[in-house]
């Protein structure tokens, strides 16, 4: 059985830095990217960034290009969000994922057939 379980949100002040874990067990994931979702009260989930498991390749959204890193440990089976320069705006629950890639990449993905965590929720306070 397939489990995602994320780890390492809580509350920061604008400005400041958080690392959440994303710990993937039950399969390899050679195929598959992961990724970072995230939802803020009364909005749609958004892609935040996803990396793939095979290679590194790795993908963001605008608003957070330059700001968080996504990285992945391949002995671990864990992939990380490092979140700097925090605005409120970032505030949301994450989420993480794994989905196959198809032909089409990335980018193509819509990651409804994939496996999802239970979220972590982060706060930036101003």
């Amino acid at each position: 059985q397939v489990q995602l379980v994320e780890s390492g949100g809580g509350l920061v002040q604008v400005g400041g830095s958080l690392r959440l874990s994303c710990a993937a067990s039950g399969r390899t994931f050679n195929s598959y990217a992961m990724g970072w979702f995230r939802q803020a009260p009364g909005k749609e989930r958004e892609f935040v960034a996803a990396i793939r498991w095979s290679g590194g390749s790795t993908y963001y959204a605008d608003s957070v290009k330059g700001r968080f890193t996504i990285s992945r440990d391949n002995r671990k089976n864990t992939m990380y969000l490092q979140m700097n320069s925090l605005k409120p705006e970032d505030t949301a629950v994450y989420y993480c994922a794994a989905d196959r890639v198809p032909g089409g990449g990335v980018w193509t993905m819509d990651w409804g057939t994939g496996y999802w965590g239970q979220g972590t929720q982060v706060t930036v306070s101003s």
